[in-house]
């Protein structure tokens, strides 16, 4: 449950009565730009990925938010994926954060483009890096500042 303390559960069953009021804040917040504090905390619960309980890298934070706020990001992301789609803003080769890609879209791409290299007998060379824990080893001092800087809101 997010910080708003509100249950999905109380959300669906009120859906009917609350529509047309979060429609309306909806709105406003589009045209103004101005998103709900509210909207922008979120209660951090700790998720073991694997290993020993007793090791705290073994976890990893999942941010639990205001379910309006997610209905409101849902409605932004779908307006900007339909402007990305529509102006082909984004090149075929992007496959992160793009519907119906993922690594594993990206891996085939890339095999098939150095066994095509390969068979037409060009030099291949390949770097491989494994980032799994990239963000393990960025120091938090550099997140602190970018809050310091309006990059995030340390909320």
């Amino acid at each position: 449950m997010g910080p708003d303390g509100m249950h999905p559960r109380v959300l669906r069953q009120l859906a009917g009565v609350i529509a047309r009021p979060l429609s309306i804040i909806f709105e406003k917040s589009w045209r103004t730009g101005e998103v709900s504090e509210d909207w922008q905390k979120a209660n951090v619960a700790l998720v073991l990925k694997k290993g020993k309980k007793e090791d705290p890298g073994n976890y990893r934070p999942v941010s639990l938010t205001s379910i309006p706020g997610k209905m409101m990001e849902q409605l932004i992301l779908g307006v900007i994926s339909k402007h990305v789609e529509e102006k082909k803003v984004m090149g075929s080769d992007q496959h992160g954060f793009t519907k119906g890609k993922s690594c594993l879209t990206n891996l085939i791409a890339f095999y098939d483009g150095m066994t095509g290299w390969v068979v037409e007998g060009r030099a291949v060379n390949v770097v491989y890096l494994d980032l799994s824990k990239a963000f393990d080893t960025v120091s938090h001092n550099i997140f602190i500042s970018l809050g310091s800087v309006g990059w995030m809101s340390g909320q």
